[in-house]
């Protein structure tokens, strides 16, 4: 199975460095998302290393960007890698919008289609010189001169990929986007409950085959080759697994394994700002049910018996980065499956 990584661990003066690194291990993509940097910022630098590795953010915020400077982004980092680049791109949790980004909150299914529907008409705009007349309830554009205008790229134009959890924003992927992105923090039962019946039925409104669109699957990993590293790999997978349950949004995942009442107390422990107390909320169910630890091969069988049956390709959260020598066997067994 394909699968990409993170480079979000890496300083911004060693992502180049890191990017060599990881194509020499055999890896086939990386991504970034949202954290301490600008989410573009590590991809043009790797685009520099001009390796064979796919790019793309996974995912961008995008209700705090108006679609022009995504398109931007996008264009500019698809010609740098010759076409390797994807746009992801996602909503974001109300309080992050209106309390980080202090911008208003406000019908993100809506809005999320029309800025999908404005990227595809900037786009056919810059490759094919059609006329850009988006109008629309919460974007406008209507405005493309030469002087703002990129060249054709020798290519096709960056696919945009929906991150999403629920289904209606899945369903809106399916329909209008070129792909999929599922949060790491998601549970088998979720995917086979919510997300392939919405996949399914946006596929449907579009009449669209599920060829037209690629579907990735994040997954919290944890690669170990030793019972001494399993333990360690095991308390970092809980802590982050407690972060993540901490965000009230996110208890349809905890509720999908049965564990819905854990949301509450995280959340309660990161409001007192205990947050290096909250990998002791997650037991050792939840760890075999929302992430993957063991050695590359078995991490490797996992991640097929879980995902193969929905994801095209994989994005690879590892709460601790492995070694280049894990990474490495783990990349020949993800390729052997």
């Amino acid at each position: 199975m394909k699968f990409d990584v993170s480079i979000m661990s890496a300083r911004l003066e060693d992502v180049g460095e890191r990017t060599r690194e990881l194509a020499n291990c055999g890896i086939e993509g990386v991504f970034t998302a949202e954290g301490p940097h600008d989410v573009f910022a590590p991809l043009y630098l790797a685009a520099a290393e001009k390796t064979s590795l796919r790019l793309m953010t996974n995912a961008a915020i995008a209700f705090p960007r108006n679609p022009i400077h995504l398109a931007h982004s996008a264009f500019d980092l698809q010609r740098l890698t010759n076409g390797r680049f994807s746009l992801g791109i996602a909503p974001q949790v109300a309080a992050h919008i209106t309390r980080r980004f202090g911008i208003p909150w406000s019908n993100p299914v809506g809005r999320m289609g029309e800025l999908i529907d404005a990227l595809h008409e900037i786009f056919a705009s810059w490759q094919h010189g059609a006329p850009l007349a988006h109008e629309g309830d919460y974007y406008t554009h209507t405005l493309m001169t030469p002087m703002f205008s990129p060249a054709p790229l020798t290519g096709e134009v960056p696919a945009v990929l929906l991150g999403a959890l629920g289904p209606a924003m899945t369903c809106l992927a399916a329909e209008r986007a070129d792909g999929l992105t599922v949060l790491p923090f998601c549970s088998e039962s979720l995917l086979r409950s919510v997300t392939a019946p919405a996949v399914e039925q946006g596929l449907a409104n579009a009449r669209r085959s599920r060829s037209e669109i690629e579907i990735v699957c994040g997954a919290i990993v944890a690669v170990a080759e030793s019972a001494e590293e399993k333990i360690r790999a095991i308390e970092n997978v809980k802590a982050l697994l407690g972060f993540y349950s901490s965000t009230k949004a996110y208890t349809r995942v905890l509720a999908s394994i049965g564990k819905q009442d854990v949301q509450a107390h995280a959340a309660e422990r990161v409001r007192a700002g205990a947050f290096g107390e909250l990998g002791e909320l997650v037991d050792d169910e939840m760890v075999e049910l929302l992430a993957v630890v063991g050695s590359p091969d078995e991490v490797a069988q996992r991640l097929d018996e879980r995902f193969g049956w929905l994801a095209d390709r994989l994005a690879l959260f590892f709460p601790a980065e492995p070694s280049n020598e894990s990474l490495t066997r783990l990349a020949r067994s993800m390729a052997s499956t």
